[in-house]
């Protein structure tokens, strides 16, 4: 009786341990905006009608995804209508749109507010510091990756087909924004063509990314046709798209899309969400869609200076993705473009995330953080270290608690033999 009473303090201990060590997170977890909160989500409204108002549209409008392409912001007046903009950021907006296009849909500005750090707005609105020249226009080195129409080939059994520069609202961290230029171009048939002929012609090529820009901006007849002539190709194992419209424009989930969709299983959607605002009602609903006809479901987040290079908001946006099905897949370290330079963070930032979310959430809220090495690479991940030293028969490591063992690392000897010598002995 002593020794389980013994066993049920030390449990108790251990929670209380436990539970101290996420006080931090639980004080301030409330303070991060997040979009499925009844406060945020309300003022969210607000902010809808009030554009609604201003575009003289209707709710049939706010839930057809061509009507916020058609009425995407771009105009500083109309901008200046919705958010509170002083004469600086006028100024900076009216130099910047010289040399970089912007554009919101009307629903990720129902996002914004009168905060000039609001993470939406940062992600949205261009500042001066785009006209710093430093960094690249190609960091991943695309144009020389490029063996046929509008592919991209780093690896050896998956590619990338860039479809178009079109997206609903233009990201000002954006790694292609060499390619928005100042009008919206889908790629030919032709061009998209030249790309199937070249998968079907390399036959290990098992894995085709369709983005872009934004591979949901293609309308539905030109989706269903390039999905089904890459999934007739006999060695493509699947498909993955590339998509941002489940952040900024949730309305393109439409039911003839998921008809189009189901037809080419196992298909599989990564998107992009950086920061728990932009995770509302409407996104989640049209996550909860793809999810429920079977679409698996990623996001590849980008570690952005001022809006989420903290581990509490990274820790909250994973922890929210799981909500909407959304598996967090990847942080990644955003590259040096030209024009979002403003944006990089240090790789310690990247490190003390991950260093912060192992032990402090499931293990399904992990993404990898990964550094894209210089002129197209590859994906390098990046880790805290856990092994401190090795031994003859042992490796040092480290908990995620910093508590230090010996592991044993010492094996006998090949399965195989050993069964052999059962079986003689």
């Amino acid at each position: 009786m002593a020794k389980d009473k013994n066993k049920t303090m030390c449990a108790l201990n251990r929670a209380e341990e436990l539970k101290s060590k996420i006080e931090d997170y639980t004080k301030i977890k409330d303070t991060i905006p997040n979009g499925l909160s009844n406060t945020v989500e309300a003022k969210i409204e607000e902010k809808k009608q009030k554009i609604l108002s201003l575009l003289k549209g209707t709710e049939a409008d706010w839930n057809d995804w061509q009507w916020h392409i058609r009425n995407r912001i771009q105009d500083i007046d109309l901008l200046s209508q919705i958010v509170k903009l002083d004469d600086s950021e006028i100024t900076s907006i009216k130099k910047v749109q010289e040399k970089f296009r912007w554009g919101i849909s009307p629903y990720y500005a129902s996002l914004m507010d009168d905060n000039k750090l609001n993470p939406v707005r940062l992600q949205s609105i261009p500042t001066i510091l785009e006209l710093n020249q430093h960094g690249s226009i190609d960091p991943m080195g695309e144009e020389f990756t490029n063996p046929a129409g509008a592919i991209t080939r780093r690896y050896p059994d998956r590619l990338i087909i860039n479809v178009t520069n079109l997206c609903s609202s233009f990201c000002r961290h954006c790694q292609r924004r060499r390619n928005i230029g100042t009008l919206d171009t889908h790629k030919t048939k032709e061009v998209l063509q030249e790309s199937i002929d070249y998968i079907r012609n390399n036959p290990e090529i098992r894995d085709v990314l369709i983005t872009g820009g934004d591979a949901l901006m293609l309308s539905d007849d030109t989706l269903d046709w390039l999905l089904g002539e890459i999934y007739n190709i006999p060695t493509v194992d699947y498909i993955r798209l590339g998509t941002r419209t489940l952040v900024n424009l949730p309305q393109r989930i439409t039911e003839n899309l998921l008809n189009i969709l189901k037809k080419y299983s196992p298909i599989y959607i990564n998107t992009h969400f950086n920061h728990p605002l932009e995770i509302t009602k409407e996104t989640k609903e049209a996550c909860d869609k793809l999810s429920n006809i079977g679409i698996p479901l990623g996001n590849q987040a980008v570690l952005l200076n001022g809006i989420n290079n903290d581990k509490f908001v990274m820790r909250l946006l994973n922890q929210q993705l799981l909500k909407c099905r959304v598996r967090p897949y990847y942080i990644f370290h955003a590259k040096s473009v030209v024009g979002t330079t403003h944006f990089n963070t240090s790789i310690d930032d990247g490190i003390e995330i991950m260093e912060y979310l192992r032990g402090y959430t499931s293990g399904m809220a992990i993404p990898t953080y990964i550094v894209n090495a210089p002129n197209g690479d590859g994906k390098t991940p990046i880790l805290p270290q856990y092994i401190i030293s090795r031994g003859k028969n042992y490796v040092k490591i480290r908990t995620w608690e910093g508590k230090i063992y010996d592991y044993p690392n010492n094996f006998t000897q090949d399965l195989g033999n050993l069964l052999k010598e059962n079986i003689t002995n």
